[in-house]
């Protein structure tokens, strides 16, 4: 029912940005929680981050925070990801995921996520 189509990864040098998009189509955009994980090569998907679907709250793993933002623009159905002082540990396939009137927090673990995108890569050169 619900589609999420991700982009904007790509290549960029240890220190550069990037944004990744969400769009996403069908059931009314602002009842979803959104969020991101990331799989790194030969590891586990693990959550990055999250926005709320009422207040906006926004929740985020320590190795990113003060580096990435996390936004929404429910008028354009997007969710937004900047990336600054990339490293290349954060190399991986980004997902984009959606929870229909729940929370996606630190504690969500993946298996309760209904809806995710098929994923963009992000590869940061050292």
């Amino acid at each position: 029912q619900l589609q999420l189509v991700e982009s904007g990864g790509g290549l960029v040098q240890t220190g550069g940005s990037l944004r990744l998009s969400c769009v996403a189509s069908g059931r009314t955009f602002s009842d979803y929680a959104m969020g991101w994980f990331r799989q790194a090569p030969g590891k586990e998907r693990e959550f990055v981050t999250a926005i709320g679907y009422i207040d906006s709250s926004t929740y985020y793993t320590d190795s990113v925070k003060g580096r990435f933002t996390i936004s929404r623009d429910n008028a354009k159905n997007t969710v937004y990801l900047q990336m600054n002082s990339l490293k290349p540990d954060d190399t991986a396939v980004y997902y984009c995921a959606a929870r229909w009137r729940t929370k996606i927090t630190t504690l969500t673990t993946r298996d309760t996520i209904r809806h995710w995108g098929k994923g963009t890569l992000v590869t940061v050169s050292s």
